[in-house]
């Protein structure tokens, strides 16, 4: 009984030569890359989803004070925490400070073309763009990985197959024992280009989707801040709508006794 072909792609790569060998460490380090981002970035967005929260509820905790510089006192204490000080929320609120601040210095020089809450939310908004872009750190590598592995791969399976089939024309055998084993093993590099970008494109995914979860964090919290900041308290929908309701019913019943004294 004739013995079956038996497939080794480490042998194969091996055969392929340089060209074979250099696919397979192109995938290889490709395959390193983003698993390493993947590892890191999960990690890091898990932790800022915890530390953003604490954070938050920390701040507004201190800023019960309306006076700015209070309130520049109460945040560069919480700031000085190192792990706070690393903090996309903590970066805001310094920077929607030191607006706040130089716009009270500055007043005597300020034009009617620029408001307090307009000059505080501008210099947010350039902070927020800035956080978001430090956010964005190493996506590309992922993208990158995975829209070109599979291409890198397939490359290889081409190469891979024209060494095959030009060692059997050399041999003389074209049976079909002797083609479906080097065609299969050609095939690994396809399978490999894949199984390098589909981790990738998901992690490249499920990362986007959580990156702008944390933008949108930053986002409320720096509306609430600029809200705090311009009109000295945080918007409170129920409680608002409570004082409006009150001033109206006072309204309508002081209304109400001077029509009756009349």
């Amino acid at each position: 009984m004739q013995k079956g072909y038996e497939f080794n792609s480490l042998d194969f790569i091996a055969a392929g030569g340089a060209v074979s060998m250099t696919v397979a460490i192109i995938l290889l380090l490709m395959s390193i890359a983003s698993w390493y981002l993947i590892v890191t970035k999960s990690l890091l967005v898990w932790r800022l989803r915890a530390a953003f929260k604490v954070y938050a509820q920390e701040f507004w905790r201190k800023a019960h004070l309306s006076k700015l510089a209070n309130l520049s006192s109460e945040i560069n204490l919480l700031n000085s925490n190192a792990k706070n000080n690393d903090l996309a929320l903590a970066r805001l609120a310094k920077q929607a400070l030191a607006a706040a601040a130089h716009y009270e210095l500055y007043e005597a020089k300020k034009t009617e073309a620029v408001g307090q809450d307009e000059f505080i939310a501008r210099a947010m908004n350039r902070s927020i763009a800035e956080e978001s872009a430090q956010m964005e750190g190493g996506l590309t590598v992922l993208a990158s990985v995975g829209s070109v592995s599979p291409f890198v791969g397939l490359f290889g399976t081409v190469w891979g197959i024209y060494h095959a089939l030009a060692s059997i024309s050399l041999s003389g055998q074209a049976t079909l024992d002797k083609v479906a084993g080097p065609v299969g093993e050609a095939l690994i590099m396809t399978a490999l280009g894949l199984a390098v970008a589909i981790p990738a494109v998901l992690a490249y995914n499920a990362i986007v989707h959580s990156n702008r979860m944390l933008v949108s964090q930053i986002e409320s919290f720096g509306y609430d801040l600029h809200t705090f900041l311009v009109t000295g308290a945080v918007i409170n929908s129920k409680s608002d709508i409570q004082v409006i309701t009150n001033t109206n019913k006072l309204a309508k019943e002081h209304l109400h006794a001077v029509e009756v004294s009349a």
